[in-house]
């Protein structure tokens, strides 16, 4: 992997317990959000993810508090990402922080912060 490898990454709350189709929901919240984030940030980098082929990575967290303090350090590090907060009408509580979309960005600077988390 080069450093100028553009990807996404989606990090999941593990301890929701959510079912696998509440997984993918908010997946792909937090995928779109992010994805508009880094358009508004930088419409270059975004283009060039979608014709690279989207690459996306999806990692876990295990509370809110880890969620909230990666959203912390990738907003102060100017990098688009977008925190997805749940109605709750299904599985969670209302606005219970579910996931979080970084990217597209560059991988170097994601792996950074995001390297040592598990895959979900």
């Amino acid at each position: 992997m080069n450093g100028n490898e553009i990807k996404q990454v989606i990090i999941i709350r593990s301890d929701f317990n959510m079912s696998k189709g509440k997984i993918a929901a908010q997946a792909a919240h937090a995928s779109l959000m992010s994805y508009f984030e880094a358009v508004r940030q930088d419409d270059k980098i975004a283009k060039e993810w979608l014709d690279e082929g989207e690459k996306k990575i999806v990692l876990k967290v295990n509370d809110e508090t880890s969620l909230i303090k990666l959203y912390e350090a990738f907003k102060f590090k100017r990098i688009p990402c977008a925190l997805v907060h749940d109605a709750g009408l299904t599985e969670v509580p209302p606005n219970s922080k579910t996931a979080l979309g970084i990217g597209p960005w560059y991988s170097k600077d994601l792996d950074v912060i995001t390297g040592r988390l598990k895959l979900l």
